[in-house]
């Protein structure tokens, strides 16, 4: 019995040690360990009572469709119907730790209004009560499926459009002939990436993207590149460009060369640029103010350009007077910024062709009194260089067409 009792006495003590073993142990491992995280704000604990999108937005907006389009930009069955596209990809399935997920309409909701002002994240996360660093991550994921879902339906392929269409529509509207569309190039000024040195530096002395666009006579955006460095050339930009390699090789789905309207003269179908493009035979542009001095046909060939481009810098104005994120430098990754451009030539093109509107009418139109972010999206560089012979010829047949047998009033 003595034995025994020894034996457990041995036992008590060596388990007594090794539980203050553990002890010491657990509290070493608990120093250790960083403290816990702040107690949640209580700005952002209340967000689904007191949000943005609670109060203002399902209280009022949603039965209030003049001001849910001045506070989206689109009215409330676009809104339904972008929501429709992109639900399924911004779902989240509820987890231990965020058992009530923000919604898709929520994230909707941010990101159509960061496109519709161009507010900071910080001041979006007093507004909607979630933090500055989630609403990046929730606008660059809406963005991307935004992207991938509205480009096969308002940016289509060029090459499956019909350009007899369009060339007659810019007949019929700006009086030119054989021409399908026009082309334009913009400087979109970001913050300066972290780490990228001078790649985004433009010529005008900031930090910019370069994107370029062709434009239909109806103010649509027909084909686009985007995501260029700011500081490339405006020719290496478009040489390398799909649409620069297609036009210049010859493999963009021009309609066959036909004559001009009340004439003999046949001429291949162009497209319309400023001096920042060089001269071809399927892309036109004006000719320089000292040529143009005292020779009255080139002046008149200069107008009638100038006017049917117009709608270029047309496109622009109304995509800056609707999205105002183009009026500031955009404070986001350039990638992001990427699909910020193609998501809003998108939605601009859904809001051109008038979908879902009640009474089937365009609700924007360009306003020429409005002030346009001339700082923040400036156009590229005048190019100089070769010309090619066959643009030259091309150009002087439009230039006495224009003279004569296609002459307008008011033009001279």
């Amino acid at each position: 019995m003595m034995q025994q009792q020894l034996i457990l006495n041995n036992n008590l003590m060596i388990c007594k040690i090794l539980r203050q073993e553990a002890a010491f142990e657990d509290e070493l491992l608990l120093r250790m360990i960083p403290k816990s995280r702040n107690a949640p704000n209580s700005i952002i604990v209340t967000r689904e009572t007191e949000g943005f999108f609670k109060k203002l937005i399902e209280g009022h907006l949603f039965n209030n469709e003049v001001k849910f389009r001045e506070f989206f930009r689109v009215n409330r069955e676009q809104f339904n119907f972008i929501l429709s596209l992109v639900k399924y990809d911004l779902t989240k399935e509820p987890t231990m730790r965020v058992p009530v997920p923000i919604s898709p309409d929520e994230k909707l909701a941010i990101t159509l209004r960061f496109l519709a002002t161009g507010e900071s994240f910080r001041s979006l996360s007093f507004s909607f009560r979630i933090s500055y660093s989630y609403i990046s991550v929730i606008v660059k994921e809406t963005l991307a499926a935004l992207k991938q879902m509205l480009m096969p339906l308002f940016l289509p392929n060029p090459n499956s459009i019909d350009y007899k269409v369009k060339a007659n529509e810019f007949y019929t509207k700006w009086n030119f002939p054989n021409c399908i569309l026009a082309i334009d190039g913009k400087h979109v000024r970001i913050r300066c990436p972290n780490n990228s040195g001078s790649l985004y530096f433009n010529y005008k002395d900031y930090f910019s993207i370069v994107l370029m666009a062709m434009v239909d006579a109806n103010y649509k955006f027909i084909a686009m590149d985007v995501g260029s460095f700011g500081r490339e050339g405006n020719s290496g930009i478009f040489l390398k460009s799909n649409m620069g390699q297609q036009i210049l090789n010859c493999t963009f789905k021009f309609p066959q060369d036909c004559a001009l309207p009340n004439t003999n003269l046949v001429v291949p179908h162009v497209i319309l640029g400023d001096q920042a493009f060089r001269l071809h035979k399927h892309i036109l542009r004006s000719f320089s103010q000292k040529s143009a001095r005292g020779d009255s046909g080139k002046t008149i060939f200069n107008y009638r350009l100038s006017r049917a481009r117009r709608v270029t810098e047309n496109v622009f104005g109304l995509l800056n007077q609707i999205f105002r994120v183009f009026y500031q430098p955009i404070n986001i990754n350039p990638n992001t910024c990427d699909d910020l451009v193609i998501v809003t030539f998108c939605l601009h093109n859904m809001l051109r062709d008038a979908y879902l509107e009640k009474n089937g009418k365009i609700y924007y139109q360009f306003d020429s009194q409005q002030s346009n972010p001339d700082g923040n999206m400036t156009p590229l560089e005048h190019e100089r260089g070769f010309l090619s012979i066959e643009g030259l010829a091309v150009r002087d047949i439009f230039k006495d067409y224009f003279v004569n047998e296609g002459a307008v009033q008011r033009q001279t």
